[in-house]
């Protein structure tokens, strides 16, 4: 087993749509970023790099590169799924929060869970979303900006692994 976390943060801006776990919810702002800012993707993401020994997210889609600008954070998830499958692990658990002010994000969170459930290709009791605020502490209490903090852990994907899963004895 491997286990990783995952930090990130972005600054809330007019004009931005709001994705969080890969949904869009109505906000009069977004999340600053050069993908789409989704800070629980990228946590998870970054979470799961870690786990891998791999660096973290600025190292595989660096804010540098132009093939990033834009990018929904689904697809930068996508790919670091396929590099923990190719080292032959799988999600064990996730356990993620968003930290946020505004909006409320409670009637999102079922959406995000099965939004994410699936971007991991796990089962749904293997991910666990939740939301929280700082009680209008600091700068995400401010409402100007939102964080996204994830734990993952990795198991090893063995041969009578994937034969339960596939329902063979």
């Amino acid at each position: 087993m491997r286990i990783g976390q995952g930090f990130d943060v972005h600054q809330l801006v007019p004009e931005r749509r709001l994705v969080l776990g890969g949904i869009e919810i109505p906000h009069d702002q977004g999340l600053e970023g050069h993908s789409d800012g989704d800070a629980l993707l990228h946590a998870v993401s970054d979470a799961i790099l870690g786990a891998l020994g791999e660096g973290d997210l600025g190292r595989h889609f660096p804010s540098s590169d132009e093939r990033y600008r834009g990018i929904a954070s689904g697809e930068i998830l996508a790919e670091v799924v396929e590099k923990m499958k190719r080292a032959g692990l799988r999600i064990g658990n996730v356990d993620a929060t968003i930290i946020a002010q505004a909006p409320r994000l409670a009637p999102f969170q079922p959406r995000m869970h099965e939004n994410l459930t699936a971007l991991l290709g796990t089962d749904p009791e293997r991910v666990n979303v939740k939301v929280t605020s700082t009680d209008r502490l600091g700068a995400i209490g401010r409402g100007e900006g939102i964080a996204g903090l994830a734990v993952v852990l990795l198991e090893s994907v063995g041969a009578w692994t994937e034969e339960r899963e596939r329902g063979e004895r």
